[in-house]
C-alpha cells in the first residue's frame, strides 16, 4: 500500500467513526492505546521449537522475536515464505533465516524492560546500568519488509558496541536423529566496503520447490558495523529482508535496499507503518470494562496482524516466529483444527486481509486431495485431506523412508493409509471449510466465492457419496473422532461439519449460478443426516462423542465442535437440544484446555451459557499467558489468538442461524460498545449498552440482503432510520429488514407505539 492510499483509508475510517455516535465516544487510540506488552526479564524459552515467550514483531511477511541478555539483544529473523519444500514426513517445515545482534558489552547485568505499544506496533527496549542507559526502538514496518532500529543513548556515558548479522547458530536448530534432522541448505554471507552485512539461506537440493531468503543490515552513516554513541545522541539501523517468492534475486534486492537507505526513506516507511496499523485497528473495535480481557483481545489481534498477510504463505502453528529448526509438528498446517483455529476471530473482527492467506494452501492441495479420495474411497471428484500440509501443495506428513523405518506403528494401526497420514479421520477437508464458510456468509463476496468454490464443491461431493443411508437417515462410518480412534461411527464432529459443508456449497452455488443439479442431493443429505448421540453423565444428559466407538474424552473439545466452529446449534435451536449442549459444556469444563479453548468458549456463548461464568473463565484464561499473549506453558502458538477476540465478539454480536442478536450473552449490568463487527449477511454492526439498556444498533448493509434482528428492547417498538428510506417504526420480537446495498440503518427504541410496518 502506498502512502497516498493509506492516507485515504485512514480518512475514510475516521469519517466512518464520526458517524457512529456514542459508540465511538472513545477513539481507537483511547481504547487500544493503553494496552502495552511489558517484559521485565529476558525470555527463557526463545529460541525454541515451540511457542516462544519473546516480544513479537512482524508485518505478515517477515518477523522477529527478541531475546538475549541486555548486553546482546538478539532479533531472531524469519520469513513466512522460507520453507523447506519437499513432500515427506518430517522433511518439510518453515525454516529459520538468522539473527541480528546488538552487542553493547557495558550493559552486562543491566536492568531490563521491553514495552510494546500495540496501537502503534512499536517496541522499546530500556536497558540501564549506572551511567549507561540505552533505549532501542524496534519496528518491522507494515508496508516494507524492514526491521528498523533506533538506538538512543539516554545516559551520561558514551555507549560503544557493534551490530552483527549472522546465519542461524547452533541454538537455532532442533536436531534429534533419526526423525529430526538438519537438511542440506544453501548459505551465503558477507559484508562490503559500504558497511552492508548480508546473509542468504535456502533449500535448493533434494526439494520439490526451491526456496531462498536473504537479509542485509546497515548502520546508517557508517561504513562498518561498530558504533559509539555520545550522551543524548542516537543511531539508526536498517535490516531489509526478502525471499525468492517475493523478489527473485532476494539477496541483491536487500543489499541494494540497505545500501541506498536514507533517513528520509526510513521516516517515510515509519509514517506508512503508523497509518497502516491505525487503519487496521479502526476496521473494528470493542470497548469493554475488563482491562485484562481487553488487553488479551487486542494483543491477540496484534499477533495475527503481525504474522498473517502473505497471500501464499500463511502462518503455521507458531505464526511467523519460527526461531528453531525443526519446529514441533513441523510447524506446518495441521488440518484437524490447529491451522484453522487462529483465523476464527478475523472474520467477525473485519480483518479480512489477515484472513486471506488461509485459503491458498487448502486450494493448492486439491489435486492431491482428489488422489486420496479416489484411491481410498473410490470417490473420484471429491477430496480427502491428510493431517499435515504445507504451502504450494506440499504434504508434510506423506509416507517416506523416515515413516517406514521409525514410525512403523502408523502403518500397522491404520493411521497411515496409502501415502497419507490420516489417523482415521475423514474430517480434515471439511474442517477447512469452516473458515471459508465464515467468510462467505459474512461477505457474500463474489470473487472470494469463485476462488474457493472448487474446493468447497469437492468436499461436498466427497461427503455426498461417502454418507451411507440407513433407516431414513445418512450415517458416517469409519471416521475417527480423535486421532487413531479407528472405526468410529457417526462422530459428533463430522455430524456437525458435514451439514455445514453441504449448506455452504449449496449457497455458494446459488450465488455463482452453477451446479443446480447437485443441490437437491446435497440438500437431502443435509436435511437427513444422523442425529447426535447422547448419554448420561453425573445425572445429566450430555452429548456422546460417537454413536459407536469413542463415548468421551478426558481433554480437548471435540465433543462440542459441532456447536462451534461447525455452527449447528445456537439460540434458535430446539430447547431440549440447547439444554443438552449446556449440560455438555458444564460437564466438560474445558475452559483452559491444552488444545480446544478456542472452540470451547465460543461454543458456550452460542448456546447461551451463563455470561458471568464465561467472562470469569475468560479472565482466568487471559491471565494465564506470557507477556506476548501466548498461553503459558502451552507449546501451541497462534491457535489461541482467536480465543478471546472471538468469544467477546460472539457475546456482543451473534449472527448465526440467520438472526442478529446484540448483547444477547453479555451481562446487562456491564456497559460496553462495539463498532463494525462483521456479521452474517454481509453486515457491519455497531451497538452500545449503558445502564442495562441497549442504546442503539447501527447496521451497514454491504450487499442489500435481508437482516433479521432480535429486538433488544422486549415489548417495545423500534425506530429504524435509513440513509436511503424514510424512518419507520416496527414492533415484534424479530425485526425483519429488507435492506439495500450500502444502506446505513440506525435502530433505536421508540417511546411511542405505532402500527406502521417497515
Amino acid at each position: 500500500m502506498d502512502l497516498k492510499t493509506a492516507v485515504v483509508l485512514m480518512v475514510s475510517c475516521l469519517l466512518l467513526l464520526a458517524t457512529n455516535g456514542k459508540a465511538q465516544e472513545r477513539s481507537a487510540a483511547h481504547i487500544i492505546g493503553p494496552y502495552h506488552n511489558v517484559f521485565t526479564s529476558p525470555p527463557i524459552k526463545t529460541p525454541g521449537n515451540v511457542a516462544v515467550d519473546a516480544p513479537l514483531l512482524g508485518n505478515g511477511y517477515c518477523a522477529a522475536a527478541i531475546a538475549g541478555p541486555p548486553e546482546q539483544q538478539n532479533y531472531f529473523l524469519a520469513r513466512n515464505d522460507l520453507w523447506r519444500l519437499r513432500s515427506g514426513y518430517n522433511e518439510s517445515f518453515p525454516a529459520v533465516l538468522g539473527k541480528l545482534q546488538i552487542n553493547i558489552p557495558a550493559l552486562k547485568h543491566a536492568t531490563y524492560r521491553i514495552e510494546q505499544d500495540l496501537y502503534n506496533a512499536a517496541t522499546s527496549t530500556d536497558l540501564n546500568k549506572g551511567d549507561t542507559s540505552v533505549d532501542i526502538r524496534s519496528i518491522i514496518t507494515a508496508t516494507r519488509d524492514w526491521l528498523v532500529l533506533k538506538i538512543s543513548n539516554n545516559g551520561k556515558a558514551a555507549v560503544t558496541g557493534n551490530i552483527l548479522l549472522t546465519l542461524p547458530g547452533a541454538e537455532q536448530f532442533h536436531i534429534s536423529p533419526p526423525l529430526e534432522n538438519k537438511f542440506a541448505d544453501s548459505i551465503a554471507y558477507g559484508n562490503d566496503k559500504n558497511g552492508v552485512q548480508w546473509i542468504e539461506r535456502g533449500f535448493v537440493q533434494d526439494v520439490t520447490i526451491k526456496s531462498m531468503a536473504a537479509a542485509a543490515v546497515k548502520l546508517l552513516g557508517s561504513t562498518s558495523g561498530t558504533f559509539s554513541i555520545s550522551p543524548g545522541q542516537n543511531i539508526v539501523v536498517l535490516c531489509a529482508l526478502s525471499g525468492n517468492f517475493k523478489t527473485p534475486d532476494c539477496l541483491q534486492f536487500v543489499r541494494q535496499q540497505t545500501a541506498r537507505a536514507t533517513l528520509q526513506l526510513i521516516n517515510g516507511a515509519l509514517k506508512e507503518h503508523q497509518l497502516w496499523w491505525h487503519r487496521y485497528w479502526n476496521e473494528s473495535m470493542v470497548d469493554i470494562p475488563d482491562s485484562i480481557i481487553a488487553h488479551q483481545y487486542y494483543r491477540s489481534q496484534y499477533n495475527m496482524a503481525s504474522c498473517s498477510r502473505d497471500p501464499k504463505f500463511p502462518p503455521g502453528i507458531f505464526g511467523s516466529w519460527v526461531t528453531q529448526e525443526m519446529p514441533a509438528w513441523n510447524g506446518d498446517y495441521h488440518l484437524n483444527y490447529n491451522y484453522i483455529a487462529p483465523f476464527y476471530a478475523l472474520y467477525s473482527s473485519n480483518h479480512l486481509q489477515q484472513a486471506l492467506p488461509f485459503e491458498a494452501p487448502v486450494i493448492d492441495f486439491i489435486e492431491r486431495g482428489k488422489y486420496y479420495a479416489k484411491k481410498l474411497t473410490q470417490i473420484p471428484d471429491g477430496v480427502l485431506y491428510p493431517v499435515g500440509i504445507g504451502p504450494l501443495g506440499i504434504e508434510t506428513t506423506k509416507k517416506n523412508d523416515l515413516m517406514v523405518k521409525y514410525r512403523s506403528e502408523y502403518l500397522k494401526t491404520g493411521d497411515a493409509e496409502d501415502e497419507g497420514l490420516f489417523f482415521g479421520q475423514k474430517s480434515n477437508a471439511a474442517y477447512c471449510v469452516t473458515n471459508l464458510s465464515m467468510e462467505f456468509y459474512r461477505t457474500y463476496d463474489l470473487k472470494f466465492t469463485k476462488r474457493v468454490y472448487p474446493f468447497v464443491k469437492a468436499v461436498a461431493i466427497f461427503w455426498q457419496h461417502y454418507l451411507k443411508k440407513e433407516n431414513g437417515h445418512y450415517s458416517i462410518e469409519n471416521d475417527a473422532i480423535h486421532e487413531g480412534t479407528i472405526g468410529t461411527k457417526n462422530p459428533i464432529l463430522s455430524l456437525g461439519l458435514v451439514p455445514m459443508v453441504l449448506k455452504t456449497a449449496i449457497d455458494m452455488s446459488v450465488l455463482l449460478k452453477v451446479d443446480e443439479a447437485l443441490r437437491t442431493d446435497w440438500q437431502d443429505k443435509h436435511d437427513h443426516i444422523a442425529d447426535y448421540s447422547v448419554q448420561v453423565k453425573n445425572g445429566k444428559t450430555v452429548f456422546r462423542y460417537s454413536e459407536k466407538g469413542t463415548d468421551w474424552w478426558p481433554d480437548n473439545t471435540l465433543g462440542i465442535q459441532h456447536i462451534y466452529p461447525a455452527g449447528q446449534i445456537g439460540l434458535s435451536s430446539d430447547s431440549d437440544l440447547l439444554q443438552i449442549a449446556r449440560n455438555t459444556i458444564a460437564e466438560m469444563h474445558r475452559w483452559k484446555d491444552f488444545n480446544g479453548s478456542n472452540s470451547f468458549f465460543p461454543a458456550a456463548v452460542r448456546v447461551g451459557y451463563n455470561a458471568d461464568t464465561i467472562l470469569a473463565r475468560l479472565k482466568d484464561y487471559s491471565l494465564h499467558t506470557y507477556a506476548n499473549g501466548f498461553q503459558l506453558n502451552n507449546p501451541h502458538g497462534i491457535e489461541n489468538c482467536s480465543t478471546v477476540p472471538n468469544t467477546i465478539n460472539e457475546m456482543l454480536c451473534m449472527s448465526n442461524q440467520n438472526v442478529l442478536r446484540v448483547f444477547e450473552v453479555w451481562p446487562k449490568e456491564k456497559d460496553a460498545s462495539f463498532t463494525n463487527i462483521r456479521s452474517e449477511g454481509a453486515f457491519l454492526v455497531s451497538a452500545a449498552i449503558k445502564d442495562k439498556v441497549v442504546q442503539y444498533i447501527k447496521i451497514v448493509s454491504e450487499k442489500g440482503r435481508s437482516c433479521v434482528v432480535k429486538n433488544p428492547w422486549p415489548g417495545k417498538m423500534v425506530i429504524v432510520k435509513s440513509n436511503k428510506k424514510a424512518a419507520l417504526k416496527i414492533s415484534g420480537i424479530l425485526i425483519n429488514l429488507q435492506t439495500l446495498s450500502d444502506e446505513k440503518l440506525t435502530i433505536t427504541m421508540s417511546k411511542q407505539n405505532s402500527d406502521q410496518q417497515y
